[in-house]
């Protein structure tokens, strides 16, 4: 332990032992009996034989089996045997020093800390410490302490017999000892050296150890020892940590009222709890003044004040409301953290006492600012508690990974069953379409170019090593570039991309770990479509990395925790790790703001350059906006906490007044937590590559345009004509024709069944087109006609794409 400056001064009185030496290996800390062959006469001898002598005068004889002849007799009978084993005890301890107590620290509250210095909250739920030497408590409260507790402290050597006596008047000769008779000396040897038993037995080494201690060190060491290490309820230990909980003052600055109701707790804190029952705590307070003018320390003049005074508590008690903290699941986070973390002590237990009596400084990365525009912002979108869903925010610095807001629900503080569930964690929720930027990410790594053409209908089904797989959802573009596929979140476009045998599930995996997703991933296509489960937090961290052009940093909630003497115990290291070419993270961003430009996430614009990407679960239970600058990166989360009838609620009416997507509710309070965030800070632009910049005459000049850059036709309708005028058909519109045969008895024969993209889709020009044909000779068309009736094309049944 570090030098708090406490000096610990030897009693100028203290004696030399004469104790005759003890076996070898005989010590404080196993405290081990030993026999002894001898006690030589000294002052503590002398007055065990001056009991000893008026036990025979009392007439008493302590024969085993028998009692005393009178109840004084009795007193006197068991104040000797304590005081006989006590002096016979302290000279088996005085083999050893007792190594040189120390004011404690171990056991002093933490405190946490936003980024700015304000403090966040005081973790004192177990119990609150604070030291104070000496010399900073007045006279007046270690009068008070010593009238009530130990009148005699000045004069004894550890163990008063005088009180002894008296408290043996009230108790039995059985094996418990339950009133009264331990000095200030003992009490401290019993809460900070032994345990709390009141044993015949523990008696013993307790007032053995009391003369040894006073025989080694200064009553005013001891005494200050005393003050620091007593319980005065209400969590506060120490005579500092008391006058604070109930005074709100530092105990240099307590009345001699205050003083006496502080005394008067000691004993029994409980019982005479100021803020639970005042009456009692006066009655007490007012004992501890009698006693202080009995005993001379105060004048009546003082004594009549302090008697009419009132007991002076700072406020009220404590109530739930006065506990609050702002950032409560942040602050949870922070708490788990170092709790879960064996760098902070082996033991779950000795992590639990560091965090909570380590007297630790908590340094975060919070900033007050943006958490309570982060709750404001979802407010003002969500404003129906328990009718609107739940949301959760997390916000990242992408430079640093500073975790600068994180709201993991509506009300920490609030009755429901999940308020204290941080939301923006836990085991997360069905990511969406929010995943296809880290497929992207793996395409763009693995040399896949931008502009790379996939399929992309409105629906289809794509052939798996489990199964068919059936794919809806999203734009159906027909035939689309990974650009289109991006913007306006074609679902079957990912899905073929994630089958490419370039990438994988494998691989968009093993992408997914190196961009901050830490929940375990199950390796299945459809996975590109948020078929796992990821954090608000990882994914915020995970698009931190395409803001910070490729180089991630894992998410950090502290920066710095220093000890009380201000040593430092952990100091964030800034880890860092390039996982993206620079080149493929700026790719990425630049299609990504065309997410907001012209795709799914429009209600996502703020005044400045921005990209981000939607994302809805299947049945619309979860939706997504995340979104970034250069300079921050926030995560939005919507959805019901709880499930209802089924599984998950919907966001779907009357659940909702609308159908909830990541372009509605999340995009909304993205974009109003955002432009406040940044509001007065200059707008930064992305880093898009050159060659892939539109003019820069044109008014979107800083925006990545390729999902603009090819031509783009209305795909055909052939579902009835033959392969031939079908592919003449698909051609003459700009088209490649692929043609898959269908075995006989799938449909008439030699005609189209079925194509992809299907009638009415938009699609890149020079796009493939699949028609399938079953086998076989069409039929002659009516009249003898050759020509195959192409007529208009027929509706794509499945309409217009939903919204992300």
């Amino acid at each position: 332990m570090a030098d708090q400056g406490w000096t610990m001064q030897r009693n100028p009185r203290r004696e030399e032992s004469k104790c005759s030496s003890p076996a070898q290996g005989a010590t404080l800390g196993d405290r081990r009996y030993i026999r002894m062959d001898g006690y030589p006469h000294s002052h503590v001898h002398e007055e065990l034989v001056e009991n000893a002598m008026a036990l025979e005068r009392d007439g008493s004889s302590p024969v085993a089996g028998t009692t005393t002849g009178s109840p004084r007799g009795a007193s006197r009978f068991i104040a000797v045997l304590l005081l006989a084993g006590a002096t016979l005890s302290s000279c088996s301890y005085e083999t050893t020093e007792i190594e040189a107590p120390e004011i404690p620290t171990s056991a002093e509250s933490s405190s946490i800390f936003a980024a700015e210095g304000t403090l966040l909250t005081t973790l004192r739920s177990e119990e609150n410490r604070a030291s104070v030497k000496l010399e900073f408590v007045p006279e007046v409260v270690q009068d008070a302490v010593i009238s009530i507790e130990d009148e005699r402290f000045w004069e004894h050597n550890g163990v008063d017999m005088r009180a002894i006596v008296r408290a043996a008047k009230a108790n039995t000769t059985g094996g418990e000892i339950s009133q009264g008779g331990s000095t200030i000396t003992q009490q401290y040897v019993k809460n900070a050296i032994l345990n709390t038993d009141q044993t015949l037995n523990r008696k013993v080494e307790e007032a053995a150890l009391a003369i040894q201690l006073e025989r080694s060190y200064s009553k005013e060491l001891i005494l200050e020892l005393y003050l620091n290490t007593i319980y005065f309820g209400n969590g506060a230990y120490g005579v500092q940590a008391a006058s604070f909980e109930y005074f709100g003052r530092p105990v240099s600055d307590v009345s001699l009222a205050q003083a006496a109701l502080l005394a008067g707790l000691i004993q029994a804190p409980a019982d005479v709890d100021p803020y639970r029952n005042p009456q009692a705590a006066t009655a007490r307070r007012d004992l501890v003044l009698d006693r202080m003018l009995e005993l001379e320390y105060i004048t009546e003049a003082e004594h009549t004040e302090a008697l009419a005074a009132p007991l002076g508590l700072a406020d009220e008690e404590p109530t739930a409301e006065d506990q609050r903290y702002p950032a409560a699941h942040f602050v949870e986070e922070v708490k788990q953290w170092i709790l879960e973390d064996d760098r902070f002590g082996e033991t779950p237990a000795q992590r639990r006492d560091l965090l909570f009596g380590g007297g630790l400084r908590i340094h975060t990365t919070l900033d007050p600012v943006m958490q309570f525009q982060a709750e404001l912002a979802i407010r003002g979108v969500l404003d129906e508690p328990g009718a609107d869903p739940d949301a959760a925010l997390v916000a990242i610095d992408p430079r640093t990974g500073h975790v600068k807001a994180m709201v993991g629900g509506y009300d920490f503080y609030g009755s429901h069953s999940y308020a204290k569930v941080n939301l923006a964690r836990g085991k997360g929720r069905s990511t969406g379409s929010s995943f296809k930027p880290i497929v992207l990410a793996a395409a763009l790594s693995e040399g896949i170019p931008p502009t790379e053409i996939y399929p992309s209908p409105s629906s289809t089904t794509l052939s798996t090593a489990a199964g068919p797989w059936p794919v809806k959802g999203g734009a159906g573009l027909g035939s689309a570039s990974l650009v289109d596929c991006t913007v306006y979140s074609s679902n079957t476009c990912y899905a073929n991309l994630i089958l490419d045998e370039r990438i994988g599930p494998e691989l968009a995996v093993d992408y997914a770990g190196r961009l901050g997703i830490t929940t375990e991933l199950q390796a299945v296509p459809s996975a590109v479509l948020g078929a796992n489960d990821a954090t608000v937090l990882d994914m915020a961290s995970a698009y931190s990395t395409f803001a910070n052009r490729g180089v991630h940093v894992p998410p950090v909630f502290v920066t710095k925790i220093t000890l009380p003497d201000g040593s430092i115990l952990y100091e964030d290291e800034h880890a860092q790790q390039e996982v993206l070419e620079p080149e493929v993270a700026d790719t990425i961003n630049g299609i990504l703001e065309g997410v907001i430009e012209k795709g799914t996430g429009t209600d996502a614009a703020i005044d400045r350059p921005a990209a981000g990407k939607t994302g809805s679960a299947e049945y619309n239970t979860d939706a997504w906006f995340i979104g970034y600058t250069p300079d921050l990166v926030a995560a939005v989360w919507v959805g019901y906490a709880e499930s209802g009838e089924g599984g998950l609620r919907r966001m779907q009416p009357p659940n909702t007044p609308i159908t909830v997507f990541g372009g509605t509710y999340p995009a909304a309070i993205w974009s109003d937590f955002m432009s406040m965030a940044l509001a007065g800070i200059p707008p930064s632009a992305f880093n898009t590559p050159e060659e892939i910049e539109s003019d820069e005459s044109s008014d979107d000049a800083a925006i990545f345009d390729l999902a603009e850059s090819a031509a783009r036709a209305t795909v055909p309708g052939t579902i009835g004509q033959t392969a031939a005028a079908a592919t003449a058909t698909l051609q003459a519109a700009g088209f490649e024709v692929k043609v898959i045969t269908l075995p006989a008895g799938s449909g008439p024969p030699g005609l189209v069944v079925g194509q992809a993209p299907q009638s009415g889709d938009s699609a890149t020009a020079g796009a493939r087109v699949v028609i399938e044909v079953v086998a076989g000779e069409p039929p002659p068309p009516p009249g003898g006609s050759t020509t195959p009736a192409t007529g208009p094309p027929a509706p794509d049944q499945t309409g217009e794409a939903a919204p992300d």
